[in-house]
């Protein structure tokens, strides 16, 4: 059950049915007037609770402000037009509607809420405009106001769980990609320029959804309560995210340079135990660094320091190759060059380095 209340989705549930409770409730205790349209107070609740603090309150102040622009547009036009045709003006309210939402600068994701606003004011206040706005933009109002208190005092969302799970999906599709070149590299068998963008694809995915995740998690903290106690795990969604990516990006260019110059073919495999050979390895040590982003122990080697001190060796022989191989294919041995350096930096990147040095 605590499991679950750690989603996102079941959070803002509980969030949303709590806050639309308390607004029905609460504009039912208004004057008559106002009481009798109690139903609106509820809508508000639902458009204010949003993931995050910041974004509740964004939601409820651009929500009402296009509610207003609407009914302010709907007005002025059905005075304007009164000796037309009731579906002339309805026809041109919602196109001008709809040309006021391309102010995306302002109403952001609430834009449609002009245009609605807009046909709900002509269908449905014509008669007192002013009241009509006032009791539901009014009543609109304090449903948001109450669901942006109830994001704020009902475990605000730091979005830490959907962070802390695409990081580790993109860890281990990061890894994957890496073991498969390093396979194909091992069967001779690597796909052509074109096969290869396609097989990123999953990569590509698990990257923007760990950067949409890192980014929910940074709105998140804005005015949240919670802020500081979660601070340091925060700080390290940020600093994993960012290290993944700049790896990513460092891979994406390296596994290019192999799948299309490919070194290994051109002379240089007889260098050693086979360029290929070498290669693969590197790329399977630095996958078993990305697989294991913490240490176990502090005082005591582990499977982390275990994987570093593999994917320094491999890396470390595909330099000792580069520096004696003595093949003039100045196209093959630059590219092998690229991959090298693209391998260090890979690790530092990732913070790889022996904490153990073993006694010489």
């Amino acid at each position: 059950m605590i499991g679950r209340l750690q989603q996102p989705w079941v959070q803002r549930m509980v969030r949303a049915a709590l806050a639309a409770g308390l607004s029905w409730q609460v504009a039912l205790l208004l004057p008559p007037t106002l009481s009798e349209y109690a139903y609106y107070a509820p809508l508000g609740a639902v458009i204010a609770v949003s993931p995050t603090i910041a974004d509740s309150a964004s939601a409820a102040w651009r929500s009402l402000a296009a509610i207003l622009v609407g009914f302010a547009l709907a007005v002025v036009v059905y005075e304007v037009t009164r000796a037309v045709p009731n579906a002339l003006t309805i026809a041109l309210i919602v196109a001008l509607a709809i040309v006021v939402e391309q102010w995306r600068s302002l109403f952001r994701e609430q834009a449609s809420w002009v245009s609605f606003a807009a046909v709900l004011m002509l269908t449905v206040g014509t008669s007192d405009p002013a009241e009509y706005a006032v009791r539901y933009a009014g009543l609109t109002l304090l449903g948001a106001v109450i669901g942006v208190l109830v994001t704020t005092a009902l475990f605000p969302p730091l979005q830490l769980t959907t962070a802390v799970t695409q990081i580790a999906r993109t860890r281990e599709t990061l890894a994957a990609h890496l073991e498969t070149i390093a396979a194909a590299l091992r069967n001779g068998q690597l796909p052509a320029p074109h096969e290869w963008e396609e097989q990123g694809a999953a990569l590509d995915a698990a990257l923007d959804q760990m950067r949409r995740a890192e980014t929910q998690v940074e709105r998140a903290r804005r005015a949240n309560p919670r802020a500081n106690r979660w601070q340091g795990t925060a700080g390290s969604i940020r600093a994993q995210s960012r290290a993944l990516d700049r790896v990513a990006v460092l891979v994406d260019d390296l596994t290019t340079l192999v799948v299309e110059f490919q070194p290994h073919r051109r002379g240089l495999d007889r260098v050693d135990d086979g360029t290929g050979w070498v290669l693969a390895d590197a790329l399977d040590g630095l996958a078993g660094v990305v697989r294991l982003p913490f240490h176990e122990a502090e005082d005591s080697p582990d499977d982390r320091d275990a994987a570093i001190a593999a994917a320094m060796a491999a890396s470390n022989r595909l330099t000792a190759l580069l520096r004696s191989s003595e093949i003039a294919d100045d196209e093959g041995f630059f590219a092998l060059g690229a991959v090298t350096v693209g391998m260090h930096r890979s690790l530092q990147t990732l913070e790889a380095h022996v904490r153990f040095p073993t006694p010489a």
